[in-house]
C-alpha cells in the first residue's frame, strides 16, 4: 500500500536527507502543460509528488492554490479528469510516490469506494482529504486501505493525545504535519516547534511526520530537517513559479533549490533565495 514512502523514506535517511514533496495543481493551467509542469518537478529532484484535484471551495488552501483550482476549473478540467491525468504520469515516472490531495464533497459526488478504487487504479500511493476531521475518518481510512491507498492524516502541535492515537491508528504512508496554523502560503520566516509532536507520533508508531504549509525557501526546508521531520512539502511557492513566464524552467529550478536545503549538510553559500519565485 505505502511502500514507494516506505522505500522513499529509507533511501533519504541513508543518504542523510529530508524527502521532498513538491505539490502542483491538477489541470493548471491546462493538462498538457501541468504534465511538463509536473515532469520538471521530478527532474528537478523531489521526492515525492502531491497533487490537488480542483475544488471550487479549497477551504485548506490560500490565495496562489485557491487561484490555481479556478484556473483549471475555468479551463474545464473536472475530477474525473484527474484520473486519467494520474495514470499518465504514474507511466513516466514508475518508482515516485504520488499522492492526492483533495476535499470531502468530491469523494462524496463520486462515491468514497469508487473514487478510492479510481485512484489507486489510475497509480496514486496516497489520499489526503483536507477538510476530514479525525474522528469522522475512520470508515474513510478502511476504505483507502481496502483499495490500496495510504490514508494520510493531518496532525498539528495541539493535536489531543486522543486525535494522535487515531492518527498514528488510521494514518499511512506518512502523517502530514501542519507548520503554523491557518491556510496554505508562502512566508518568509518558518517557526518550528514540533519536538513534542513528532516524539508523540514516533511514540504511537505513527507514519512519518512530513511538514507542509508555508514551506518555500531552502532555509525552510533546512529548519525542517533539523526539526526532526522526515519529510517537507512545498506548495504555494511551486505553485506561484509555474504561473511565470517560463513556468516548467521556474518550477524545476526551484525544485532543484529546495532539494539542496533537504540535504541535512547542505552548504548555505551560494543560495540565492531572492530569486527563488
Amino acid at each position: 500500500m505505502s511502500h514507494r514512502y516506505d522505500a522513499m523514506f529509507a533511501r533519504a535517511e541513508a543518504q542523510g536527507e529530508t524527502a521532498l514533496g513538491g505539490f502542483l495543481m491538477l489541470g493548471d493551467p491546462n493538462p498538457e502543460h501541468c504534465e511538463r509542469l509536473i515532469d520538471a518537478l521530478v527532474e528537478g529532484g523531489v521526492d515525492m509528488l502531491e497533487l490537488g484535484i480542483p475544488f471550487s471551495d479549497p477551504v485548506a488552501d490560500g490565495p496562489e492554490i485557491q487561484a490555481a483550482a479556478k484556473r483549471a476549473l475555468d479551463a474545464g478540467f473536472r475530477p474525473a479528469d484527474a484520473f486519467h491525468l494520474i495514470a499518465r504520469i504514474r507511466e513516466r515516472h514508475p518508482d515516485i510516490p504520488i499522492g492526492l490531495l483533495t476535499y470531502a464533497n468530491l469523494l462524496a459526488a463520486r462515491g468514497v469506494v469508487r473514487f478510492c478504487e479510481d485512484l489507486a487504479a489510475a497509480g496514486a500511493d496516497s489520499l489526503l482529504v483536507a477538510d476530514l476531521p479525525t474522528l469522522e475518518a475512520s470508515d474513510y481510512a478502511g476504505v483507502c486501505k481496502q483499495a490500496g491507498l495510504a490514508p494520510v492524516m493531518i496532525a498539528a502541535p495541539n493535536s489531543s493525545d486522543a486525535q494522535l492515537d487515531r492518527i498514528a491508528e488510521m494514518g499511512a504512508g506518512y502523517t502530514y504535519c501542519v507548520a503554523r496554523a491557518g491556510v496554505t502560503g508562502q512566508r518568509e520566516r518558518l517557526a518550528l516547534d514540533h519536538d513534542p509532536l513528532f516524539a508523540a507520533l514516533r511514540e504511537r508508531n505513527a507514519a512519518p511526520p512530513v511538514l507542509g504549509f508555508g514551506i518555500s525557501t531552502p532555509d525552510h526546508v533546512r529548519q525542517a530537517a533539523s526539526s526532526g521531520a522526515a519529510g517537507v512539502i512545498s506548495g504555494s511557492a511551486l505553485v506561484a513559479a509555474a504561473r511565470s513566464e517560463n513556468g516548467v524552467e521556474a518550477v524545476r529550478e526551484l525544485a532543484q533549490q529546495l532539494k539542496k536545503g533537504a540535504r541535512a549538510n547542505a552548504p548555505r553559500e551560494g543560495v540565492a533565495e531572492a530569486n527563488l519565485v
